[in-house]
């Protein structure tokens, strides 16, 4: 059975539309659970964040660290996917790294704050693999009239992974006695993703059944658009990670929220970006130039960490309502690593680049957030950081979305 809707099958082969058909939709089942399991590792762990702090007797610092963790390593592992891809194929490394995501979450909760830290490198290390992959794949995979809509699955599914383990760890507390059992939870997502890949993900992706043109390539390092794109992800990450980190804890504060619904707000503000990335990014692909999109998105989120430094109890719903539409810019900044390049061999360059310095910018946020509000006791000088950051990405959503190749 062919795996792709772009694979060539012989006019003899009666049979060949449909599995081709069936091939295609089998592989979007297994890109969204694959997606699905890209966020839980970070969101789970927020939800909680205070209580592990308080089981483990950790520290502030230590603390920040750990939710630094996750756009440290996509930054440094993922500049090692393509050369993983070339070697072992797409497909099959990604199911390998679903394999060790599954692991790496339910090693983390054994033991105390070093293993803990361990198997939390060993899941986002994985996901890095995925989060640079998985667009290569389907750039191969789908004909370009359905590469919009494929990765708005992908993205919808990412968001929702993350939301329903923001909005549900917390409660599966007292079900299972404890933080851990309930962290410990999401390994069983990991289990269905890999088993699903495993079936619908068999065999080379397009660009890995033909020779590889051996035409040099000039280093996108002297691609002003790529490092726009670059730096473009990267200050996205940044804010979609510290939200996803310190969110939770920024409502408790400010806004007197309890655990459970800082952990809910927090599930609100990730299942807002399942429609978002239903939506923006057909569309968007579909538009010449993307600038107007990048730009009004980033201006949404602006005007809602805006609303939550000024008026954190005035109106907290709208703040999270707009945050979230912000956030929703994430799939966007993956069409646009697709859009603006040519073949499948150039969007995992740039998807490689963006990806890996991208995170590592991101990497910053969480840290410097949490930094801050233990030098200072407050949360203003930590959300005016995320405002400066997201005046950047106004700009540079402009230069990104013109209608360019790397």
């Amino acid at each position: 059975m062919t795996l792709s809707p772009q694979l060539d099958q012989p006019a003899s082969t009666r049979s060949a539309p449909a599995a081709s058909v069936a091939g295609g939709l089998a592989l979007v089942v297994g890109v969204v659970l694959a997606a699905a399991n890209l966020r839980p590792a970070v969101t789970s762990l927020a939800a909680v964040l205070s209580e592990v702090r308080d089981t483990l007797g950790v520290s502030a610092a230590w603390t920040s660290a750990v939710t630094a963790i996750p756009t440290l390593c996509f930054g440094l592992v993922g500049m090692l996917a393509p050369w993983f891809s070339r070697r072992y194929g797409a497909r099959a490394v990604i199911g390998g790294a679903l394999a060790l995501i599954t692991v790496g979450l339910a090693l983390r909760v054994v033991d105390g704050p070093f293993v803990l830290v361990a198997g939390t490198f060993l899941a986002c290390a994985a996901i890095a693999v995925c989060n640079v992959l998985i667009p290569v794949v389907v750039k191969d995979s789908f004909p370009a009239s359905k590469v919009g809509a494929v990765t708005g699955a992908y993205s919808a599914a990412l968001s929702a992974g993350g939301a329903v383990a923001a909005a549900f760890t917390a409660p599966l507390e007292e079900l299972v006695g404890g933080w851990r059992g309930a962290v410990a939870m999401w390994a069983l997502l990991g289990i269905l993703a890999f088993a699903t890949w495993t079936l619908a993900g068999r065999g080379p992706s397009p660009s890995e059944a033909v020779v590889a043109d051996p035409t040099p390539r000039r280093s996108l390092l002297r691609s002003p658009l790529a490092w726009a794109v670059t730096v473009f992800f990267g200050f996205q990450s940044l804010v979609a990670y510290t939200v996803m980190g310190w969110l939770p804890e920024i409502l408790r504060d400010t806004a007197g929220a309890s655990s459970t619904t800082a952990g809910q707000l927090l599930a609100i503000v990730m299942v807002l970006g399942v429609p978002v990335s239903m939506i923006v990014p057909p569309l968007a692909a579909r538009a010449r130039s993307q600038s107007a999109w990048a730009m009004s998105m980033a201006f949404t989120g602006f005007v809602g960490f805006a609303g939550l430094l000024l008026w954190p109890t005035a109106a907290t719903g709208l703040w999270i309502l707009l945050i979230g539409i912000g956030m929703g810019v994430f799939p966007l900044a993956l069409t646009l690593i697709t859009l603006r390049a040519r073949t499948g061999q150039d969007t995992a360059r740039l998807s490689a680049m963006a990806q890996s310095l991208g995170y590592l910018i991101a990497a910053v946020g969480p840290f410097a957030v949490g930094l801050l509000h233990g030098l200072t006791g407050t949360w203003t000088a930590s959300l005016v950081l995320i405002l400066v950051v997201l005046a950047a990405q106004i700009l540079l959503g402009h230069i990104a979305g013109r209608p360019r190749y790397v």
